[in-house]
C-alpha cells in the first residue's frame, strides 16, 4: 500500500511558499486599493496577513523537511550548492517572518497601519526577488547537480561513482 505522504517529502512542501510568493504582492495591491475605496483595514489587510503567515509557516516546513533531507542528497550533490540552497531558504524565512511582522502591525488603523501596509506591499515584492533565489538554486540542484537521483532506485549510487569516475565527489566545490 501507498503513503499518502509523498517521499521526498521536500519538493511536495515547496510548491505552496512559491505559490504564495508570487500571489501575495497581487493580495496585497488589491488589498491597499480596497482599503482606499473605503474598506476597513482589519478586514482588507487580514487576509493578506494571514497569507504572510501562512508563507513564513509553509516556509518554516520547507527549511525543516529540506534539512531532514539534506544527508541523503549529500551523497550526490556538491557540498557548495547545497549549501548555497539552504542558505538562500534560511534567509527567506527570516525574511518572511520580518514582513509578517510589518504586516501584522498594518492591521492597525492611522498612519502606523497605513505606511506598515505600504511597507508590507513593499516587503511583498522584495520576497518575490528572495523567493526566486530559493527555487532558482533547489532547480539547480535537481536539473544540474542530479539531487532527485538520491530518491531514484539505483541511481544514487550510478550517480556517485559517475562523478567519483569523473573526479567530482560530493563537496567538491570546483564544480
Amino acid at each position: 500500500m501507498q503513503s499518502l505522504i509523498p517521499t521526498p517529502l521536500h519538493p511536495a512542501i515547496v510548491h505552496l511558499p512559491i505559490a504564495l510568493t508570487v500571489l501575495l504582492p497581487l493580495f496585497a495591491i488589491g488589498a491597499l486599493w480596497t482599503i482606499r475605496k473605503g474598506a476597513r483595514p482589519i478586514v482588507a489587510w487580514g487576509v493578506t496577513t494571514a497569507m504572510f503567515a501562512v508563507l513564513t509557516l509553509s516556509s518554516w516546513a520547507a527549511v525543516e523537511t529540506g534539512q531532514a533531507q539534506e544527508e541523503r542528497v549529500e551523497d550526490v550533490v556538491a557540498e557548495a550548492p547545497l549549501e548555497s540552497h539552504e542558505e538562500a531558504a534560511e534567509s527567506f524565512l527570516l525574511l518572511s517572518l520580518g514582513v509578517l511582522g510589518v504586516a501584522a502591525i498594518g492591521l492597525a488603523s492611522g498612519r502606523v497601519g497605513s505606511a506598515a501596509r505600504i511597507a508590507g506591499t513593499v516587503g511583498a515584492l522584495v520576497l518575490v526577488v528572495a523567493g526566486y533565489r530559493v527555487g532558482h538554486s533547489g532547480g539547480q540542484l535537481v536539473y544540474e547537480h542530479g539531487a532527485a537521483s538520491a530518491y531514484t532506485s539505483g541511481s544514487a549510487e550510478q550517480e556517485r561513482v559517475r562523478r567519483v569516475s569523473s573526479g567530482q565527489l560530493p563537496g567538491d566545490a570546483t564544480r
